[in-house]
């Protein structure tokens, strides 16, 4: 009859040093999971520095209901000249930078 401590000593896993692809192949993983973060980081970072320093006031609903009635139209190109003026210039960059 088997004793507990029998039991739990036995390998039933087979044998462990056949095929030993196991190690270098997680390793690889590992290494190939860790570049691709430190690489995912690193553009986020430059990303994140060409946000300028403040954006512009956002309108709210308020805003839209305007006393005088008049109807905004978002495709009239002012809207594009207005993105320009706000972009960061390039002292702006460089500084973030």
């Amino acid at each position: 009859m088997l004793t507990t401590a029998q039991v739990l000593a036995e390998n039933n896993f087979g044998d462990t040093r056949s095929g030993g692809l196991a190690g270098p192949m997680g390793l690889f993983l590992i290494v190939l999971l860790a570049t691709a973060t430190v690489l995912l980081i690193r553009n986020m970072n430059a990303r994140l520095r060409r946000l300028p320093d403040r954006f512009p006031q956002q309108t709210g609903p308020a805003d839209a209901a305007r006393t005088d009635g008049a109807v905004v139209d978002p495709t009239d190109g002012t809207a594009a000249e207005e993105s320009l003026t706000n972009a960061p210039k390039g002292s702006q960059q460089r500084r973030n930078g």
